[in-house]
């Protein structure tokens, strides 16, 4: 065993008025790059008492506060180093670390692709050390929490707890690069956020000037991009990764790399407890939950869900969007007075630092297997901030979906209904053209990184305004565009809560060889005198490619005029539709720009030059009764009597 001395980047440095010691450290990797991290304890000495470590992996800079670490309303984002100090206090070592080619380390950073072994290397590093007792948990949010899988698919034998806030990828293929084939544009403005602040761009006044003033906005009406033809051609990494994600339509080797697909190698992870962290207004809810659902039935060991009502990593509000939530809709002050002291009692329960029969155990007491907050009852009016009060409350559950839901199946109708009812007409369809040159707008949904053309949240699907990119005043409701087909259900006569996964079933026909239809569930507010028009609060959407329709991995062109089945499926919700409210499904074949815009000439989107108009056609008969299926508190029974 070597000495950490002989990777210590310098003497140990007294932090908080010597109550806390940081020592810069090189991390050996096993091809010789050394990676950049921080030690901090509770003594310039912590060979003398080995601890447990906890580990986190950032490309934002270790020293770097973040938003997404605020821990409590109101108060400031913690350094972090005032993090660190909350976990040596209570008996913790703590390990932040550049990850490979970001802040001081060595290497090239190749976004997501090298975290497994890099993590996996880091972690068996740590254990060898005098101050780790052998135990390493692994922590952090987003790009944090997919490093945590990535190394988990590694098999470390020292990993012994994992915290996975807003990510850990179960496929990066279902969310996160892409969604039903769609390639997520969040990718995109990410890579150019991110060169702006990287090493290159760091040492090259010049280049970080250029990359301030990119266009995002113009470049977004210039894709697809070509390589040296980008916002990103003079950050040459940049552009290879993000355009090689781009390019990677079909699944493939590329998407079962262990660091994008957790699903394909969850025997390997480490037999230890987790915690899976996430929002409904955030781009991995579907990676959040497969995880736990899946750990749970493959691992002894417990896993815990817990799912708040915000966008990514911003646990501390009441908001999403436009929408608020209530005063208990945050984490701090309703499931821990803080989120570093719900980190904390996490991993004294992980760890069994704690009694597992005594208030907070490790099965049970103040920490149930599933956690959520079930959105909705509010009045529906406008707050002082200028929010529509959605409401909601916390629920728990021993699963999910949660134990009382069960499917249900509602059907749309030609003239704009949504039932419970089959149809039994012989034939009944609506048909639409859908141009890519003019693509339905985003207007909020479960996405991150999207500025300045796009944000998380939730939004007025009547009221689209300047803030979305691609509306055009006078700024009319989606559903009046001739290529969104809206239905919804009567006023309810009472409450209906669904909890669970959302999926829609559609009978489809094109003139073209291939196209996108997009789903978006909405819980529609009735008129109020805030809201004259009501307001249709978006609650999940999704996408599916065509030529994706059978197979990710072997893609197959339309047949023009033939009729097929196809299933859209969306991330997971739970929302209280209020008695006087409607549930509305949009169907259209665009959300732009959360996702790119099919050409519908069949060639891939990463190249294609050319675009034609597709006349879609949905079929909603009784030979082909498309149709929404949602998982709903008291079945088929509760719809009935609504």
């Amino acid at each position: 065993m070597t000495s950490y001395d002989t990777y210590a980047d310098g003497p140990p440095e007294p932090l908080e008025g010597g109550a806390l010691w940081r020592r810069a450290l090189r991390v050996p990797l096993r091809d010789g790059v050394r990676l950049a991290a921080d030690l901090y304890s509770a003594s310039a000495e912590p060979g003398t008492a080995p601890l447990p470590v906890l580990l986190e992996r950032t490309p934002y800079g270790r020293r770097a506060a973040r938003v997404s670490d605020q821990d409590r309303a109101g108060a400031p984002v913690p350094r972090p180093e005032e993090a660190a100090r909350h976990f040596t206090d209570a008996g913790y070592h703590v390990v932040r670390q550049d990850c490979r080619g970001r802040g001081d380390s060595e290497g090239t950073f190749v976004k997501y692709l090298g975290e497994g072994p890099d993590g996996a290397d880091t972690i068996a590093w740590i254990a060898e050390q005098p101050w780790c007792d052998g135990r390493v948990v692994m922590t952090g949010v987003s790009y944090s929490a997919h490093c945590q899988s990535a190394a988990a698919a590694e098999g470390p034998a020292a990993l012994a707890a994992m915290f996975q806030d807003s990510g850990g990828f179960s496929s990066a293929y279902d969310a996160g690069l892409r969604m039903g084939g769609a390639f997520e544009l969040k990718q995109v403005t990410w890579a150019l956020r991110h060169a702006a602040r990287s090493p290159e761009a760091a040492a090259d006044p010049v280049l970080a000037e250029e990359l301030a003033r990119v266009d995002v906005a113009g470049w977004f009406g210039a894709m697809p991009w070509r390589r040296g033809c980008s916002p990103l051609r003079h950050i040459p990494a940049y552009e290879d990764f993000l355009l090689e994600q781009w390019r990677q339509d079909a699944f493939g080797e590329y998407h079962r790399n262990p660091a994008l697909y957790g699903r394909g190698h969850y025997q390997r992870f480490p037999d230890v407890p987790t915690l899976h962290l996430g929002s409904w207004y955030d781009p991995y809810v579907r990676s959040t939950i497969e995880n736990f659902t899946a750990l749970s039935g493959l691992k002894s060991a417990p896993s815990w869900l817990v799912m708040g009502p915000w966008t990514h990593g911003h646990r501390s509000v009441t908001y999403a969007g436009d929408v608020d939530f209530g005063p208990s809709a945050t984490l701090d002050g309703r499931l821990a007075p803080s989120y570093l002291e719900f980190r904390r009692r996490w991993f004294d329960r992980a760890l069994g630092r704690v009694a597992p029969d005594g208030p907070g155990g490790a099965e049970g007491g103040d920490f149930p297997a599933v956690q959520y907050f079930l959105m909705g009852g509010g009045d529906g009016r406008r707050d002082a901030a200028g929010r529509m009060r959605h409401g909601g409350d916390w629920r728990a559950d021993s699963r999910w979906p949660p134990a009382a839901t069960a499917p249900v199946a509602l059907y749309p109708t030609p003239d704009g209904l949504l039932t419970t009812s089959p149809p039994a007409v012989d034939a009944a369809s609506v048909t639409y053209d859908f141009d890519p040159r003019d693509p339905v707008p985003t207007l909020g949904g479960q996405l991150t990184s999207g500025e300045p053309v796009m944000a998380g949240g939730a939004y007025d699907q009547n009221a689209p305004d300047a803030r979305a990119h691609g509306a055009r005043a006078p700024f009319l409701p989606l559903d009046t565009r001739p290529d969104v087909i809206s239905v919804s259900t009567p006023p309810l006569r009472r409450d209906v809560v669904l909890a669970g996964p959302v999926s829609v079933r559609l009978y489809i026909s094109s003139t073209a060889v291939d196209t996108d239809f997009t789903v978006k569930l909405i819980d529609v507010h009735p008129p109020n005198a805030d809201y004259p028009h009501g307001f249709a609060v978006n609650l999940t959407d999704g996408i599916l490619r065509c030529r994706f329709r059978d197979s990710f991995e072997t893609p197959e062109p339309l047949t023009p005029g033939r009729v097929y089945a196809i299933e859209v499926t969306a991330p997971d919700t739970a929302n209280r539709f209020a008695a006087g409210h409607r549930i509305r499904l949009d169907i259209s074949s665009s959300n732009f720009p959360r996702f790119d815009v099919n050409s519908n000439t069949g060639e891939p989107e990463a190249s294609a030059r050319r675009t034609t108009v597709a006349t879609n056609t949905v079929y909603m008969d009784a030979e082909r009764p498309s149709h929404l299926r949602v998982w709903v508190e008291g079945g088929a029974d509760a719809l009935a009597m609504a």
